[in-house]
């Protein structure tokens, strides 16, 4: 049974829609180790130095920059890094356009797979696009 709208709501409802914070944009990318997926997500930021790496399993670092300003320098930096004793070290690296085009499959990164060189570990992971995704 359908119910009615009263008149006076949905103007009431139009007026507050303005007054709500926009939601900003998000990237998730999943991230498979070890038979353990899990989910990191990441918003725009003004500078790529804001943004820290994430630890994945005992010796894989991966890190997600998000740019959506200015336009020159837009774009989404994904890095994997090796946990070095001697410090990370840069071993995969995608850049996308922002802002980016999801696929029916595995978002708008595909699936990468990330292998690491000493202990032969592999790191597989997908991003996706999340507009409206909030802060």
């Amino acid at each position: 049974m359908a119910r009615a709208v009263k008149p006076g709501s949905v103007l009431l409802a139009a007026l507050l829609l303005p007054a709500l914070p926009a939601a900003a944009a998000g990237v998730a990318c999943h991230v498979t180790y070890g038979g353990e997926m899990r989910t990191i997500e990441a918003q725009p930021v003004a500078s790529p130095y804001q943004v820290a790496p994430v630890a994945i399993g005992s010796f894989f670092l991966f890190r997600i920059v998000v740019r959506d300003e200015p336009t020159d320098v837009s774009g989404i930096k994904l890095y994997t890094y090796a946990d070095r004793d001697s410090g990370p070290q840069l071993i995969h690296q995608a850049s996308h356009l922002y802002p980016p085009v999801n696929l029916p499959v595995y978002g708008f990164s595909g699936l990468n797979f990330v292998y690491e060189p000493m202990r032969d570990g592999e790191l597989q992971y997908w991003c996706e696009f999340k507009p409206g995704a909030g802060k």
